[in-house]
């Protein structure tokens, strides 16, 4: 009688959690995803994760347009805050991580001087993230203004889409590029070393984008959602997010 307790619980965790999610992903955390769904499959090897990549802004547009996700991981704030405020999210946006900047060259430098190496003449282009649409470039800059060279570089800089482009353009069009910490743990990036292709910014002269989460409407009473979006606000996933460059509080 009590082996067959046993079995039919497991039959009944086995139905429960035994479940495909679909979570919207910001193409910032792509070479973490992998990583943090691996660490989930240890708990839960019954719970398939599944994830589509994309900007924040056209995830939350999908979202808005019925794309049948359960969880939404952005790439700031403003998009799972707009969702929760539409009733479309069903939890309040928690920060789950903090993107920081650094800075990129192609060819070997030294940092010495960290972020004041952009005024150096040997730097004629600076790609940044477009401020107006990327938060990444909103932070950029603030931590150029904040530390005094803006106006001494404005005239060298090239501006990208998004902070994704903004290493496409470090590599081709730059001589140095301000970049996501968390682009530098791409597998592409394995050859460029720290302090010597790049280095991060200080955290003193510019906000950290806050990154925020949340379930949403699809996902209600879904307890395989609910346990992923949990176990992404747990320690062993802050964890795998800091070594992927992110900030952790």
């Amino acid at each position: 009688m009590k082996k067959k307790i046993i079995f039919t619980l497991l039959l009944l965790s086995s139905f429960l959690y035994g479940k495909v999610i679909n979570i919207a992903v910001a193409a910032n955390v792509s070479y973490a995803i992998p990583n943090l769904i691996k660490e989930f499959n240890t708990i839960h090897p019954n719970i398939k994760v599944k994830t589509t990549l994309g900007s924040s802004g056209k995830l939350t547009a999908q979202i808005l347009h019925g794309a049948p996700y359960d969880m939404f991981m952005s790439a700031n704030m403003d998009y799972p805050k707009a969702l929760y405020n539409q009733k479309v999210a069903i939890t309040k946006p928690i920060v789950y991580a903090q993107g920081g900047l650094a800075i990129l060259s192609n060819n070997q430098r030294s940092f010495r001087k960290g972020i004041h190496l952009l005024e150096s003449k040997l730097i004629k282009r600076v790609a940044i993230a477009n401020p107006k649409t990327a938060p990444y470039g909103k932070a950029t800059i603030e931590a150029l203004k904040n530390s005094k060279i803006f106006s001494n570089i404005k005239d060298k800089i090239i501006y990208s889409e998004s902070i994704s482009q903004t290493v496409s353009y470090t590599m081709m069009a730059a001589d140095v590029g301000i970049i996501a910490n968390s682009s530098l743990y791409s597998p592409k990036m394995k050859r460029f070393k720290k302090g010597i292709y790049w280095k991060k910014i200080d955290t003193k002269l510019y906000t950290p984008i806050s990154q925020g989460i949340v379930l949403l409407k699809k996902a209600k009473d879904n307890k395989s959602a609910k346990a992923f979006y949990d176990f992404v606000l747990s320690y062993k996933a802050k964890n795998i997010l800091q070594d992927f460059g992110y900030i952790i509080k």
